[in-house]
């Protein structure tokens, strides 16, 4: 391949180079893209969901890319593909997945600025969307440009995919319909997924997995009207009561999920996983200080470290109580009706719709004589998903890290969810992630940032990491 040479002695050289040679330019890209609202969520917002995939396509147009599309006349919110076939035809095939919709800004009274003119501030982007995801897409779009400047070539060593959604923040809803009609166009030997972070700015990690979610609602009904508690009261069941009972009996004593068969599929991480999460540096207070909404201590499942339980344990968790009379004052009554909204994180090998059955089986097993109990579920959930640490390709991305970060890597996993599972198992192709974000980015709430450094090393990865993935023995390995 063309400019192949020029990596014979320091490779990360050259595309460390690339990279800075184009950081003004890619700040300020990211930034037009930023001032664009596409929050997806939100029906007001969809026709700027809409200028967000125009103005990705119109970029994507301008770098070269060969093949853009937005895909947006279904029921989905558009979405961009992209293809730029490599010089090689026997070179594998690797897409990119990523989103361009962003989170709601509210409340944006705790906003220091206008949630969508963004800021820059230090080494900072301070704006909603910066870090997810649109950040880390953009990211990819810096590495190609880097990786050809840096190869000399006019065409990546691999052909690269491009696929942004635009529903990842209301849950993908249309994901695997959009998946199903465009399956030729997807087609891959690897999947990654760049909607995750570092653990520290200081201590690069490679994600490994994500845990799923099932969200559910439980209502307890006693009858149809509230009642006087005086008149009532002691003669009747009460919902609130019944339904806190089979709260409290949610979790045992070592904080275990009681649910039947729960922890039947649970798969432990690998004890080289184990090593390298107790081996990252990990201040529980400094911790609690970032994530912990003001709780004053850690709590959870016993025997697991707070990485663990966050990472590869899987949790229910009360996500809000409403039963009778909330308002000002006292008022005497025995409620109709009390409902509890839960949800599940799930990690690899659980099932969603198995889990929705073991609860569903647990209501009732719970829900005593005189109430009337109704379990609802949020969708189909969303299942985990993990790789081997020992994948050839995760390995590669590893190594790319490792070139961009100057020193040693380990894996990690991310505690939050995301359609990881879902693009894995339609397209039957290996996933790996590349993020470089951090957990404090303040993604989902007021004045999020994304730390443009990091986005620049993950850039210089992103452009190894195609070089890398065109070397025979990886390639090989590959192939289908």
């Amino acid at each position: 391949m063309a400019g192949d040479s020029r990596h014979s002695e320091r490779p990360e050289r050259t595309e460390r180079a690339a990279v800075a040679a184009l950081t003004d330019s890619f700040v300020a890209g990211l930034c037009e893209w930023i001032r664009i609202p596409s929050i997806g969520v939100d029906p007001a917002h969809h026709a700027d969901v809409r200028r967000s995939a125009e103005w990705l396509a119109n970029a994507l147009r301008e770098d070269g890319w060969p093949e853009v599309a937005i895909w947006g006349d279904g029921p989905a919110l558009p979405a961009v593909f992209a293809c730029w076939p490599a010089g090689d035809p026997d070179a594998p095939t690797v897409l990119v997945y990523g989103h361009h919709d962003v989170q709601p800004v509210d409340p944006v009274q705790r906003w220091d600025h206008p949630p969508f003119e963004p800021v820059i501030s230090g080494d900072e982007i301070r704006g909603r969307g910066a870090s997810d995801d649109k950040g880390q897409v953009a990211m990819h779009l810096l590495a190609v440009k880097a990786h050809l400047a840096a190869t000399g070539q006019n065409a990546p060593s691999v052909t690269l995919k491009l696929f942004v959604e635009g529903e990842e923040e209301s849950g993908s809803p249309h994901l695997r319909k959009l998946l199903e009609d465009h399956e030729a166009e997807l087609g891959c030997d690897l999947v990654v997924f760049t909607d995750t972070a570092l653990h520290e700015r200081d201590a690069p990690t490679v994600t490994t997995g994500q845990r799923g979610v099932l969200g559910a609602e439980i209502t307890f009904e006693g009858g149809a009207d509230d009642v006087h508690s005086g008149r009532a009261g002691g003669a009747i069941p009460n919902p609130a009561t019944a339904l806190a009972k089979l709260i409290a009996a949610l979790h045992d004593d070592d904080n275990r999920v009681r649910l039947e068969g729960f922890y039947d599929d649970v798969l432990e991480p690998s004890t080289k996983e184990r090593e390298d999460y107790a081996a990252l540096p990990f201040d529980e207070r400094k911790w609690l200080q970032r994530n912990g909404g003001g709780a004053q201590g850690t709590h959870g499942e016993t025997g697991y470290s707070t990485l663990e339980r966050i990472w590869v344990r899987p949790t229910a968790e009360v996500n809000g109580i409403s039963s009778g009379y909330t308002g000002p004052g006292l008022k005497t009554i025995i409620p109709a009706s009390a409902t509890a909204k839960i949800s599940f994180r799930l990690v690899p090998d659980q099932h969603p719709e198995k889990v929705a059955q073991q609860l569903s089986q647990f209501v009732a097993e719970h829900t005593p004589p005189g109430i009337t109990a109704r379990v609802g579920f949020r969708g189909e959930g969303v299942p985990p998903y993990a790789i081997s640490p020992d994948d050839p390709a995760n390995a590669a991305v590893k190594r790319a890290v490792e070139l961009a970060f100057d020193q040693p890597v380990r894996f990690a996993r991310a505690g939050g969810s995301g359609p990881a599972a879902v693009l894995q198992q339609r397209l039957g192709v290996p996933l790996v992630y590349l993020g470089a974000t951090l957990p404090d980015d303040r993604v989902h709430a007021p004045n999020e940032r994304v730390v443009v450094p990091l986005l620049l090393k993950g850039a210089e990865a992103a452009a190894h990491l195609w070089r890398m993935l065109a070397q025979a023995e990886i390639a090989k390995r590959l192939s289908r």
